[in-house]
């Protein structure tokens, strides 16, 4: 590993890897659709860990993070089992809607695209 990686850095990675596992196999409630955990911010007294996550359909994400946040201490004592700090951070879930917000951009800038697409032909004709 990087000597300039903080410490912060390495163990929100391993909650990352750690909690999309747990998530996948432990929580069986049907009501959660497909969750994917994207970020993890965690504190510089590694006592919270912000959560950043999405869910395919994206309509679901109110319930999902609900969900997700009555089941934090769940995944709290589990992510102890199998972190090797000390203290284990209480999880606050947030959804992230980076990738909905980029996809709209991108939407709207190939309709864009093809609205300009035949004047552009026009102006620079045969």
């Amino acid at each position: 590993m990087d000597a300039h990686f903080k410490r912060t850095d390495r163990v929100a990675e391993q909650i990352q890897k750690i909690l999309a596992i747990l998530i996948h196999k432990e929580l069986k409630d049907p009501r959660l659709g497909m969750v994917t955990i994207n970020d993890v911010r965690v504190s510089k007294d590694l006592a919270y860990a912000e959560v950043f996550f999405t869910v395919f359909p994206d309509e679901r994400a109110d319930e999902a993070g609900q969900l997700l946040g009555n089941a934090s201490s769940f995944l709290r004592k589990l992510l102890a089992r199998q972190l090797t700090t000390r203290i284990t951070p209480k999880l606050r879930f947030s959804y992230d809607a980076s990738l909905v917000q980029g996809e709209k951009i991108t939407r709207a800038l190939m309709a864009d695209r093809k609205a300009r697409s035949p004047q552009e032909e026009e102006d620079f004709g045969p």
